[in-house]
């Protein structure tokens, strides 16, 4: 059951989260324990206070004197039985003379640590109460695990990003070696047919049939020839987008049932854009098809052109059968497919086309079960 999860790369993972949580908990013990010293030192240092006010002048208050100067890390503030500031201690020396900063500090030393009391007199009742905050030391081994679990975050994330970044180059290698390897199976049977339909013109009888084929052959060579652009820069040339529509849209009206009409506007017939026409095809191609599949046989399909600024829309919009939220999210991943025939790559290849190879934009613009669906292509204008 669990074998599959059990590989070296879930062992380094593993390691690596038994380590800071080692850490963490070792850090801990130590704050803890430093925390206690921290406490029995400002005891001690209490201690001496009052021994070197309270002892004769002829007194040795040589270890006294020690202690009381070994603390110099640790902020303290003395206040009497009513919290009312009496001195301080190891405080910002420009900013302790602000009477403000040093009760914030105060209010601040009462959060953290419980005071110490030394009792004067009980009755009446009179003390002196010590209030302190941890070292910079204790700050540190504190703050040490959530500064390490950060460190370790981003390395995580890093990692992430770079095998993210590492498994999308494969995919496009892959992508890329796919579409050549079929370009070039499919060269050598089209060299084929076309000295096939060459032997075929040369007889009246057979003529018809070979104008036929022709317009096969013709047909295979163009997707030869898109599959062979794929992986490669393409050839951008500035062409008028509306034409190229056109002539997709004349043609899929040929494989189209009756029932389906198709309606193209755009308020100028002279719309230009840098576009590799044989990868551009491809991808109208694909959206128009996507259209019938989804119209069951009858409906419009509709098609805008529009400018904006330095860039061009194109809208494609069928009244089929729509898409839920959650297709919709999936709809561009290569292997994801709606019909039950199909490999699920072309939506995939169409945005690959538009986004990677034409630097614009594929997207579905808005869609609802039973109302249709409408995709958006923007490109940049010239």
């Amino acid at each position: 059951m669990f074998r599959p999860f059990l590989n070296f790369r879930t062992l380094l993972a593993l390691i690596a989260v038994a380590i800071v949580t080692g850490t963490i908990f070792y850090s801990n013990y130590l704050s803890k324990k430093i925390a206690e010293e921290e406490r029995e030192k400002i005891s001690q240092w209490i201690a001496a206070n009052n021994f070197i006010a309270a002892a004769p002048s002829q007194a040795d208050i040589t270890l006294a004197s020690q202690i009381q100067q070994n603390n110099n890390d640790i902020p303290v503030i003395w206040t009497n039985e009513k919290d009312s500031i009496i001195d301080f201690k190891n405080l910002d020396s420009l900013k302790a003379r602000s009477k403000e900063y040093v009760r914030k500090k105060l209010a601040d030393f009462k959060k953290k640590n419980a005071p110490l009391v030394v009792v004067l007199n009980r009755s009446p009742y009179v003390a002196d109460k010590y209030y302190y905050d941890d070292s910079l030391l204790l700050k540190q081994i504190r703050y040490f695990p959530s500064v390490q679990l950060l460190i370790v975050a981003l390395f995580i994330l890093v990692v992430i990003y770079s095998i993210t970044v590492r498994n999308k180059a494969t995919q496009n290698q892959v992508w890329a070696g796919m579409a050549r390897e079929t370009a070039h199976q499919l060269g050598t049977p089209l060299t084929s047919l076309q000295g096939w339909v060459e032997i075929l013109n040369e007889g009246q009888e057979s003529r018809e049939i070979a104008q036929q084929m022709q317009k096969d052959v013709t047909r295979l060579r163009l997707i030869s020839d898109r599959f062979g652009k794929i992986g490669s820069a393409p050839h951008l040339e500035p062409n008028n987008i509306v034409a190229l529509v056109s002539n997709m849209i004349a043609y899929i009206k040929r494989i189209a049932p009756e029932k389906v009409r198709f309606d193209l506007q755009t308020d100028n017939p002279d719309i230009t854009a840098k576009v590799s026409a044989p990868l551009f095809d491809w991808v109208i191609e694909n959206l128009l098809k996507n259209a019938l599949d989804a119209m069951d046989g009858k409906g419009e399909i509709k098609i805008v052109i529009s400018e904006s600024g330095n860039q061009v829309a194109l809208d494609i919009k069928d009244d089929g059968k729509g898409m839920t939220k959650n297709t919709i999210s999936k709809i561009f991943k290569p292997g994801f497919t709606t019909k039950k025939r199909g490999w699920g790559l072309g939506l995939s290849l169409c945005k690959r086309i538009v986004e990677q190879y034409h630097q614009g934009q594929l997207f579905v613009k808005n869609s609802e079960p039973g109302k249709g669906t409408t995709f958006r292509i923007i490109l940049d204008r010239i």
